[in-house]
């Protein structure tokens, strides 16, 4: 258009149209190299990815900071068909991205590469850099929506210290952990203190549950996993100890969500070629 524009000026000896010509010129130029100098200088770094069922989507966090003195608009982040939402960074800031690939399977879900684009300042141009990080995040298997009945809870009698069944005796404060029951946390120790602690007690009797691969009625491999999953989600949901057999790996009673996690990645990674995820007992 603007090779038009100039043909023409030429050819009418237009003062003016040769102005708009050179004008509208200069700004291709300009902003052809703003919209580079828009990515000079980010850094860019992995803030993770949280674990999903297979068919929800893995949501990965790229966090990105804007170190420079100059405002960095007109950011995303990309890989295929999937954006995240554009946004703009002022100086000193940094700014998490999220990209959300869906997910079929248990397993891993990898994103070897994406992409950061600008397209300012007019639209003109797209400015884009590659990063190859090799990330990955854990997919737990599909939760079975009809599952058979769980194991039968086992009793156990003693005197050792508990902290999520029985108050039949005070047994002191421990420092609280993720997962712990909120009725068990000390609230006037904490108004007084500030530090976040649970109350222990003894002499209960404690319950747990075996979910064992082998007694699991389901020829298909997947199903297994899936029941597994679902009893492990329905015992954590109620804070109930329980324990994982799986073929080679045992994980002992407990709750929580260190136990809730090592179970879940034990299943998602079972016979996959990967290293165990967890603790064997």
């Amino acid at each position: 258009m603007t090779f038009t524009m100039l043909l023409g000026s030429m050819n009418y000896n237009n003062n003016l149209s040769f102005v708009l010509t050179f004008l509208l010129v200069g700004v291709g130029f300009v902003s052809m190299h703003q919209c580079q100098r828009n990515l000079v200088g980010l850094e860019i770094a992995f803030a993770g990815v949280d674990a999903v069922f297979a068919g929800q989507a893995a949501e990965f966090k790229i966090a990105i900071t804007n170190h420079s003195k100059n405002r960095r608009p007109n950011l995303q982040v990309y890989v295929g068909s999937v954006f995240s939402k554009v946004e703009d960074l002022e100086p000193g800031e940094s700014r998490v991205f999220r990209l959300e690939l869906p997910t079929t399977s248990r397993g891993r879900v990898a994103l070897e590469q994406f992409g950061v684009r600008t397209l300012f300042p007019f639209e003109m141009f797209r400015s884009w850099a590659w990063l190859h990080m090799d990330l990955s995040g854990l997919v737990y298997p599909k939760p079975a929506k009809e599952v058979p009945e769980p194991p039968p809870t086992q009793s156990a009698h003693g005197h050792r210290q508990h902290d999520a069944r029985g108050e039949e005796d005070f047994a002191g404060l421990r420092r609280f952990n993720p997962g712990d029951s909120p009725r068990h946390v000390a609230w006037k120790a904490f108004a007084r203190t500030g530090d976040l602690l649970s109350k222990q007690f003894s002499g209960a009797d404690t319950s747990s549950q075996w979910f064992e691969f082998d007694q699991v009625d389901a020829a298909d491999l997947e199903q297994r996993l899936s029941v597994l999953t679902r009893w492990i989600i329905d015992a954590d949901r109620t804070q109930r100890d329980y324990g994982l057999r799986l073929p080679g790996q045992n994980f002992s009673p407990a709750h929580g969500e260190g136990q809730r996690h090592q179970c879940l990645e034990a299943l998602a990674l079972f016979h996959l070629g990967e290293a165990d995820g967890g603790t064997n007992s």
